[in-house]
């Protein structure tokens, strides 16, 4: 092994997709896979013998999500970059993973080519991210941090104000009517309002929708 070759963790907790990506880190000869986890507690736990340039992490784990465990381990080991492997790449956890400190993600149907290429532009510097994340990322920082909306709340409130349909953002947000209700039900509650209009004058003074999400 060359002692300039970065060190890498691997969190995920299906042993194929783990076992798999080991062995198109490996194959490529530019990184040494130090060790790898089925648990954030356990990675967490060796994280100080480990000492990992990059941290490959699963959302979806047993025990503590993939979310928590980016923002612990990047306060543990801030220079540390943490890739997300996930399935859905413009999902909200994705999302919520890149706000909690990670870097960027990798794609778990990716090829092998994409993985390392991920892994390359993340050390790099860069963040590997479709452009519907990273939108949402730049968007993020225009908004109120105080907001007591969910980001999927924030979405639903911010269709209306654009005189959206249920039916409409129920599509653009791949989720059904009765969960667009369910949403508009946990805004009024939060922001102690009755009608939609109370509510966008609320998120709209308070910055809590932007012009454009």
């Amino acid at each position: 092994m060359s002692s300039e070759q970065k060190k890498i963790i691997i969190i995920e907790d299906n042993r194929s997709i783990r076992e798999g990506l080991v062995a198109v880190i490996q194959a490529a000869g530019k990184y040494e896979v130090v060790a790898h986890y089925d648990t954030c507690e356990e990675a967490i736990r060796n994280l100080d013998r480990d000492r990992p340039d990059v941290v490959l992490m699963d959302i979806e784990l047993p025990g503590m999500s993939g979310i928590e465990g980016t923002s612990r381990i990047k306060k543990q080991c801030p220079d540390c970059v943490v890739l997300i492997i996930t399935v859905f790449e413009d999902s909200d956890k994705v999302f919520q993973s890149l706000c909690a400190g990670a870097g960027g993600y990798i794609v778990k149907n990716a090829n092998v080519g994409a993985v390392v290429k991920s892994i390359d532009e993340a050390l790099a510097g860069g963040a590997p991210m479709s452009l519907h994340i990273a939108s949402m990322v730049v968007k993020s920082f225009k908004l109120s941090v105080d907001s007591p909306l969910s980001e999927r709340e924030t979405q639903v409130l911010q269709g209306i104000a654009q005189g959206k349909t249920y039916t409409k953002i129920a599509a653009e947000l791949f989720i059904n009517k009765e969960t667009v209700r369910s949403h508009i039900r946990n805004i009024y509650q939060k922001l102690a309002v009755h009608n939609k209009a109370e509510a966008l004058r609320i998120a709209g003074t308070n910055r809590w929708i932007g012009s454009a999400l």
